[in-house]
């Protein structure tokens, strides 16, 4: 009886905290209850999320999920891959008026390709959209999850953080095939919005 209501606390928090901030409970919650165990994963989700939100005011938005899309793409992880390229899509809809190069699920179909193919289509999509500012960021995360440079200094260190977070929920992902939901940012909440942008894609592809 205690491990049940302890299994039920677990995971009304880990579905709680993101329900209130996204507009839904994350499919991803249960598994990472499953695979940590639930005081761990409870434990694991406060210690991370206060940080993930820091660097999600101090990086903003775009690259923020910009990262988090591309350290899950290397991980192999579709569920996060599709969530936080969702929340690409409806920020740079939102601030630029347009559609993003690649959506969702072209991001999503980069899984599994190597590191220097993936810059290649990333840094192509952001120079298409304009964002040319965000492919130093790209260069140095690769850098980082490739053994190929060492952190140095904070902003590097939040990029290392987005790292061993994002290992964490890429295993879960992963290890529970968890299907793709809704995107992971507030900007979910934004039903008008993302019925503008259901429409442009739409439209693009007609």
């Amino acid at each position: 009886m205690a491990g049940k209501v302890l299994d039920r606390f677990a995971l009304a928090v880990l579905e709680g905290i993101p329900k209130r901030l996204w507009g839904f409970p994350p499919l991803l919650m249960p598994v990472l209850a499953d695979q940590l165990g639930p005081l761990r994963a409870v434990r694991w989700f406060l210690w991370n999320m206060p940080r993930y939100e820091r660097t999600l005011k101090a990086f903003g938005g775009f690259r923020t999920h910009l990262l988090s899309t591309t350290i899950s793409l290397i991980n192999g992880c579709r569920y996060c891959t599709f969530g936080h390229a969702y929340a690409l899509q409806l920020i740079y809809l939102r601030d630029h008026g347009e559609l993003f190069p690649l959506d969702e699920h072209a991001m999503t179909e980069l899984r599994g390709v190597g590191p220097d193919e993936l810059r290649r289509r990333l840094v192509e999509a952001l120079q298409q959209a304009g964002m040319d500012t965000e492919v130093p960021w790209v260069d140095r995360l690769i850098a980082l999850v490739t053994g190929r440079r060492k952190p140095a200094g904070h902003d590097e260190g939040r990029l290392m953080h987005l790292v061993r977070m994002f290992g964490v929920l890429n295993g879960c992902g992963i290890a529970g095939d968890v299907l793709p939901d809704q995107a992971h940012d507030p900007i979910n909440t934004d039903d008008a919005l993302k019925e503008r942008y259901a429409k442009l894609r739409a439209a693009a592809v007609s």
